[in-house]
């Protein structure tokens, strides 16, 4: 005989959460999902996913159970709240948390569904945009106990190109802020890269051929820059507020530990100026304007 169908359980779908839906039933995956407004169960549901009225419902009949969730004031209230997952978890189970959240949250999380239930919990948030969610192509930063990384591991790859296990829980959260952190000074170097090219008659539309294989070359150009030069923006993962939310937790574990992060202070700043301006929710391709505008 084989071995016994993992049944992997999906609370929240988002943008994201559908693309790592989507992905896993392409790979044949026995999925139940739930989502606080049913009707985003619908499109999955299309695919060969089971909907599940309830969390209770999908804790007690899955192995591992996956989170994408808006924040860490989501995730506490899908886990801890009423009805949540910790009132119906076991020791036999594993959390495996792909939501944006910090590290210091994820810690206590992680602690207190021990306590509760035994389940193990990993963080492990995801970079990337849709088109990578899509493909397959996405990267785990993950933290947690190092055996359960590892049972998480094949269900991440189905979805992932890339699994790293960082550290204890809160690594792969604290190692996503690092991730904003570079992105959040490259992407503002772009902009201003991009506002003085035009004002020097640069056709920037071909900037990113141009400097593709070159040492500054990096994917935030190609990506982001054509974006920026035909100001043609999308809605995408990586948007100016979920960087400025990032920011934010990084300078508040900096505050906390004494480090400097001075890039990230102006980055930051500027992301708040911006999302005055506008479109908050956009992609980051719109910090452009604050440079031409």
């Amino acid at each position: 005989m084989g071995s016994p169908e993992v049944v992997t359980g999906l609370l929240g779908l988002g943008h994201l959460g559908r693309a790592i839906a989507a992905r896993l039933l392409d790979d044949d995956a026995t999925l139940l999902v739930w989502n606080r407004s049913a009707e985003a169960c619908d499109a999955v549901a299309e695919r060969g996913a089971e909907p599940v009225a309830s969390v209770a419902e999908l804790v007690e009949r899955c192995d591992l159970v996956l989170l994408c969730l808006d924040g860490a004031d989501a995730v506490e209230e899908v886990v801890f709240g009423t009805g949540g997952v910790a009132a119906f978890a076991t020791e036999e189970q594993l959390l495996i948390d792909l939501s944006a959240t910090g590290p210091a949250a994820t810690r206590r999380f992680a602690r207190e569904l021990a306590q509760r239930s035994g389940m193990g919990w990993v963080d492990a948030p995801v970079l990337g945009d849709l088109e990578d969610a899509e493909q397959g192509t996405l990267v785990a930063v993950a933290g947690g106990d190092e055996d359960d990384v590892e049972r998480a591991r094949p269900l991440l790859g189905r979805f992932c190109s890339r699994v790293t296990h960082m550290g204890e829980a809160g690594a792969g959260q604290a190692a996503r802020l690092c991730h904003a952190l570079l992105a959040g000074a490259g992407v503002l170097a772009l902009a201003e890269t991009v506002a003085w090219a035009e004002r020097n008659g640069v056709d920037t539309e071909r900037l990113p051929e141009a400097l593709a294989g070159a040492p500054a070359d990096s994917p935030l150009l190609q990506r982001v820059g054509t974006r920026m030069a035909v100001r043609e923006f999308e809605p995408l993962l990586a948007t100016a507020v979920a960087l400025r939310r990032d920011l934010d937790l990084a300078l508040d574990g900096a505050r906390a530990s004494g480090a400097a992060l001075p890039l990230a202070a102006l980055t930051a700043q500027l992301l708040r100026q911006q999302a005055l301006r506008a479109r908050p929710e956009e992609d980051l391709a719109t910090l452009v304007e604050l440079y031409t505008e």
